[in-house]
């Protein structure tokens, strides 16, 4: 059976109905799925409690030794024993993990970011996925009947640990595991266009000319690499969905697209039944 991976923008694990709501759909999927998750809006807050600055760059957390301590706490700690708890309460087996656990996502320290305007930025403890192959962890427990939480966090030879931007931990971990469908779940229906509208198709080449023209929001240019990078890796379709209905989220994972307003990434539109639009 054909797996999905979902990564879910923190802003939908916050208020309690509705992680309730997504635990429910997850524990209801009627195919294997692997969740990765994020927690922006939490580790920010953290952040200002603690008096440490917040750094982004093109949606890439710049990421020293002080930030990282948070961003473990927030993601490893709050969020995802939260999530996990609320699938395990709706009836799924859900188990808990980071990209660190048994070398799930290796990383290395990812280069310095090359901004669209060309400027260079250091992201410091920031991790770039190297691994290659099966990742044993999930895929064995998928087999198992386990739904795996991975929160974006992963572990370098050096033995350090990184953060990681949860979309690219996603897609990494999308096509490593072989998934047929990346679906990716936040706070708006897709990729919107210059007047706000969602972009129904894309492609590689399409996605790539939004990042150049500037059409593409800062956190839009990471998830838009991201889905690039799922692609190559051979994941068949990436779907961007607004994640705040349960209904619309359960369609989603199932690959339909009937009432779901969202953005379908594949990689050239015309190779599949035309612009799709």
């Amino acid at each position: 059976m054909a797996l999905t991976l979902l990564k879910l923008g923190g802003e939908l694990l916050e208020e309690p109905a509705q992680l309730a709501e997504i635990g429910a759909v997850i524990a209801g999927a009627t195919q294997p799925v692997v969740v990765v998750h994020g927690g922006g809006r939490e580790i920010d807050a953290a952040l200002k409690r603690a008096g440490i600055a917040k750094r982004q760059v093109e949606g890439l957390r710049v990421t020293d030794a002080a930030t990282l301590d948070v961003v473990v706490e927030v993601l490893a700690g709050a969020v995802n024993t939260r999530l996990v708890a609320a699938i395990v309460k709706a009836g799924g087996r859900a188990v808990g993990l980071t990209g660190a656990d048994a070398g799930l996502v290796p990383v290395e320290k990812a280069p310095a970011h090359r901004s669209v305007d060309g400027t260079m930025t250091d992201l410091e403890r920031v991790g770039r996925p190297i691994g290659a192959g099966r990742p044993a962890l999930a895929a064995d427990l998928v087999a198992a009947g386990y739904v795996p939480v991975v929160a974006s966090i992963a572990a370098g030879a050096d033995g350090l640990l990184y953060n990681v931007n949860a979309d690219t931990l996603a897609a990494d971990l999308a096509a490593r595991l072989g998934a047929a469908r990346l679906v990716i779940a936040g706070a708006t229906p897709g990729v919107l266009d210059e007047k706000g509208d969602t972009i129904e198709a894309l492609d590689l080449a399409s996605a790539a000319a939004l990042i150049s023209s500037g059409v593409a929001s800062a956190g839009m240019i990471a998830k838009l690499t991201a889905c690039r990078d799922a692609i190559n890796g051979g994941v068949e379709e990436v779907l961007m969905v607004e994640g705040k209905q349960g209904a619309v989220l359960a369609r989603a994972l199932e690959g339909s697209r009937a009432d779901v307003p969202a953005t379908r990434m594949v990689a050239a539109l015309e190779a599949r039944a035309g612009s799709n639009r």
